[in-house]
């Protein structure tokens, strides 16, 4: 019997395939929808994941307990480890330091922890993976890509670099205004959607992967390992562990991807993804192109990319 929430996610998505169709289903539900499971009633519970209450009886006694109130804690601790706020998080963080809690010292271990994910990065990234989900950008219509909360940073960084590589137009799906869902309204089945991601999972990410899903879109996933949400819906999911440091993530070894992706759909749209150099223009008797002439000269992308 799984007695903490990672230890039954990690039981829930080994066991899956396994699974009857009705308990699978649940079990589907459940990665999902984690704060459903913790906070519904058997009833509520049921009619969302569109099974008889008896199912989620079952489905607990499949796990080891003995009634679904059992399995329903272990969801409420979830969000009880879940609820501490950046005050607590720094009192921990100055407990664990000592006298080390100056800026200094935490940059010296926020870059320590950065290399570890860095480098752990470099190693578990197939570069099949990386291939596949760069093509399938080179091959969309149009790109679109949504993340919230923590995961916004990374998705507005790619939204602006593919949109500067010349090739297939982006939207980003910011949500400004609740309106997230209706801008996923335009996604259609050329397009392909980049879903940013990470645990606790935001629920209008969620929604909007499964409506690109629905509408035949190309997923590629950012996301944080073999039990998010995402992977079932996703063509190509790119997971990576970033950087923590006493419940403060980095975002250093997802912002490396971010700019592989770009970059890997660059040199699929142009080469460098700069624009084709044009020929330089010389004056009759041979000269070099005059001074105020160069100054005219349109920047680079790459430039544009850098800034």
């Amino acid at each position: 019997m799984p007695t903490s929430y990672d230890l039954l996610r990690a039981e829930l998505a080994a066991r899956r395939d396994g699974l009857s169709p009705r308990l699978r289903q649940v079990a589907e539900f459940a990665l999902l929808h984690p704060n459903d499971m913790a906070l519904e009633t058997i009833a509520v519970i049921a009619e969302r994941a569109g099974v008889p209450p008896s199912s989620l009886i079952r489905f607990a006694n499949a796990f080891g307990y003995d009634g679904f109130s059992t399995m329903q804690r272990v969801f409420r601790s979830r969000l009880v480890e879940r609820s501490s706020d950046y005050a607590q998080r720094i009192q921990a963080l100055r407990r664990s330091e000592g006298d080390g809690s100056s800026p200094a010292a935490v940059l010296e271990r926020l870059t320590e922890v950065g290399t570890r994910a860095l480098e752990h990065l470099r190693c578990s990234i197939a570069p099949e993976r990386l291939d596949r989900a760069a093509d399938l950008l080179a091959g969309a219509e149009a790109i679109h890509v949504v993340g919230q909360r923590r995961a916004f940073a990374v998705a507005a960084y790619l939204s602006y670099a593919l949109g500067q590589l010349g090739g297939p137009r982006t939207h980003l799906l910011d949500g400004v205004g609740g309106m997230t869902l209706h801008q996923a309204s335009f996604i259609t089945d050329r397009d392909v959607l980049v879903v940013v991601s990470f645990a606790p999972y935001a629920p209008e990410t969620l929604a909007v992967a499964q409506r690109a899903a629905e509408r035949g879109a190309r997923l590629v996933a950012l996301t944080d390992g073999p039990l998010s949400p995402l992977l079932p819906l996703a063509d190509v999911a790119l997971e990576v562990e970033d950087a923590e440091l006493e419940g403060f993530r980095a975002l250093s070894a997802t912002m490396c991807l971010a700019l592989a992706l770009v970059l890997g759909l660059g040199q699929r749209v142009g080469g460098t993804g700069l624009p084709p150099r044009k020929p330089r223009k010389t004056r009759a008797g041979g000269g070099s192109l005059e001074r105020g002439q160069r100054s005219r000269r349109a920047m680079p992308r790459a430039v544009a990319l850098a800034e």
